[in-house]
């Protein structure tokens, strides 16, 4: 997590109960022992003792607009 300041958007892949998952969103916190992050669904503490893969994302794109009703 090196490098990677609180506010950026990042990706994370960890270690949960033997199998692999990502948490994608706003790095809220980060300190010796683990970090947060802000996702659609709620915060997400993680070890970084669990921590394979972290990296920067660009933001994420803009709504669509809805297709109109008339064709």
């Amino acid at each position: 997590m090196s490098g990677t300041t609180p506010g950026a958007r990042i990706v994370v892949r960890y270690r949960i109960e033997g199998m692999m998952t990502d948490a994608l969103g706003l790095l809220s916190s980060v300190d010796d022992t683990n970090c947060v992050v802000e996702t659609k669904r709620g915060p997400v503490e993680i070890a970084l003792a669990d921590i394979a893969l972290a990296k920067a994302v660009p933001p994420a794109p803009e709504p669509r607009r809805p297709r109109s009703e008339s064709r």
